[in-house]
């Protein structure tokens, strides 16, 4: 956008803060939104309610089929007032459990929701995508420079009716994943199962039989008989010769004599 608006020579200082100050407003706006959802989350789970979710809808009838169609449905109303990120942080958490519990894949179950979540921004009174098209659409007659024709200007009337088509396509997209669940599973790496008898009986076949084995034989001119080892003997120590130059050895002899 920005190379287009200076190969344009639109692009000014005044244009740039604006947008930047846009752009900080709905980061914020996303920031705070999880930020709430989280506290939210938190203190939903802080009174146990989560389980209040996982009884009422394992309760379902219909098993996974009927939660499937009950949560499609709970989310496309919702997609009325709520948009993608509220969705995302606060419902989501709260029916994931609930999925693994029925033995829902949660990556194809992340890409049904998503699918579903896609009509919030097509669909009134908050849908992004209406409030976009209704910003660049013309609100007065004007006369186009290429064609020279005059345009007549574009309700808000006419752009909820002409984003009916879409939300159907997006229903019918969300009923053909339902109906044939490979369209998304199809690609994604199934995970091994082993058998344990299988594994046990290909061990049993790999082991070596009793009978493969054979004694080592001994060699024909080795004796059996046990020979005595000879033990080393130690050797005799001789005493200590004494040096005739001891200087202590004078004392040692005057001492006896005095005690004799």
């Amino acid at each position: 956008a920005i190379i287009m608006a200076t190969a344009r020579g639109r692009l000014s200082f005044k244009l740039l803060k604006q947008a930047l100050n846009t752009t900080t407003k709905l980061a914020s706006f996303v920031v705070f939104i999880l930020i709430g959802s989280t506290i939210f989350s938190l203190v939903f789970q802080g009174v146990d309610g989560q389980k209040w979710v996982e009884y009422l809808l394992t309760g379902l009838p219909g098993g996974q089929t009927g939660f499937l169609i009950v949560v499609n449905l709970l989310i496309f109303f919702l997609a009325f007032f709520l948009d993608f990120f509220e969705l995302s942080f606060i419902v989501v958490p709260l029916l994931a459990p609930v999925a693994q519990k029925l033995g829902i894949d949660l990556i194809w179950f992340g890409v049904l929701l998503a699918v579903n979540m896609q009509t919030s921004f097509m669909h009134p009174p908050f849908g992004f995508a209406l409030f976009y098209l209704r910003s660049v659409a013309p609100t007065k007659e004007y006369t186009d420079r290429i064609t020279k024709k005059v345009v007549q200007p574009v309700t808000t009337m006419q752009i909820y009716w002409g984003a009916v088509p879409f939300v159907l396509i997006q229903i019918i997209m969300v009923g053909l994943i339902i109906a044939f669940p490979g369209i998304v599973s199809s690609g994604l790496d199934k995970a091994e199962v082993y058998d344990p008898d299988k594994i046990r009986l290909q061990m049993e076949a790999d082991m070596p039989k009793e009978d493969s084995f054979e004694a080592p034989q001994p060699d024909a001119g080795a004796s059996t008989g046990a020979e005595p080892i000879p033990m080393p003997q130690p050797e005799a120590i001789e005493p200590a010769a004494v040096d005739d130059k001891d200087p202590l050895k004078p004392r040692q002899d005057a001492g006896s004599s005095e005690k004799k």
